[in-house]
C-alpha cells in the first residue's frame, strides 16, 4: 500500500522509511529528562511518536565517563537510553532489550511470573520467528533449550552475557566514534559554561 511521510509523495518501497536520529535521545530534552521516541524496526515515523523511556539527563561528567568503560555507559539510565537510540540506527536495538528484559526477570522471584516471563522473551528475542531475534551462537541456544524445560530467573544468563560481550565489542566502539556521542558531550560543555 502507498504510504504519504508528511505530505511528501507516496512510496512503494522500504526507501521511504525514515532513519530516526541517534541524537534524538540526546537533544529531546524538557525539564531535565531525556525523551525518547519508540517506533518498531523499520516502521516509519509518521504515525504519532510514543515513548519507550524517560531517563534523567546526563551530566557532563556522566556522559564523558562512559568512555572509560562499557560497564559505566551501562550502569547509566541515560547512558543505557542514548546508547539504545543509537543502536536504533544501527537496527540492533533488540540487542539492548533483550539485554533488558533479561536484567528485569533477574528481579523476578514469583515463579509462575517468571516462567510466563521466560516464555515471552524467549518468544520475543529467542525465537528464530520473532522480527527480534538476536544473534546467538549455537552452544548457547542449546543451553536456552535445557534451560527452558525449568524455566528460572537465570534462564537466559549465557545469552545475556554473550549479547553484552556483542554489544561492548561491535557497537560500542562505533557509538564513542558516532556524532551523536561527540554533539552530546559538546553540547553538555556548551551548557556547563552559560
Amino acid at each position: 500500500p502507498e504510504k504519504q511521510i508528511h505530505g511528501g509523495p507516496a512510496a512503494h518501497t522500504p526507501s521511504h522509511w525514515i532513519k530516526p536520529s541517534a541524537m534524538l535521545i540526546c537533544f529531546a530534552i524538557i525539564n531535565n529528562f531525556t525523551f525518547a521516541f519508540s517506533s518498531s524496526r523499520g516502521a516509519d515515523l509518521s504515525g504519532q511518536a510514543t515513548f519507550f523511556s524517560l531517563s534523567p539527563k546526563p551530566t557532563l561528567e556522566d556522559a564523558r565517563s562512559w568512555s572509560t568503560s562499557f560497564e559505566k555507559l551501562m550502569k547509566s539510565a541515560a547512558g543505557r537510553g542514548c546508547f539504545r537510540q543509537f543502536l536504533r540506527t544501527e537496527f540492533s536495538e533488540e540487542n539492548m532489550m533483550f539485554w533488558l528484559a533479561c536484567e528485569e526477570l533477574k528481579k523476578e522471584t514469583n515463579k509462575t511470573v517468571v516462567e510466563e516471563k521466560v516464555r515471552q522473551i524467549y518468544e520475543d528475542f529467542i525465537s528464530i520467528l520473532s522480527p527480534k531475534e538476536v544473534s546467538l551462537d549455537s552452544r548457547v541456544r542449546d543451553v536456552i533449550n535445557r534451560n527452558m524445560l525449568e524455566p528460572t530467573s537465570h534462564t537466559f544468563d549465557d545469552a545475556q552475557q554473550q549479547i553484552y560481550t556483542l554489544m561492548q565489542r561491535d557497537s560500542y566502539p562505533r557509538f564513542m566514534n558516532s556524532t551523536a556521542y561527540t554533539d552530546l558531550v559538546k553540547s553538555l560543555e556548551d551548557s556547563s559554561q552559560r
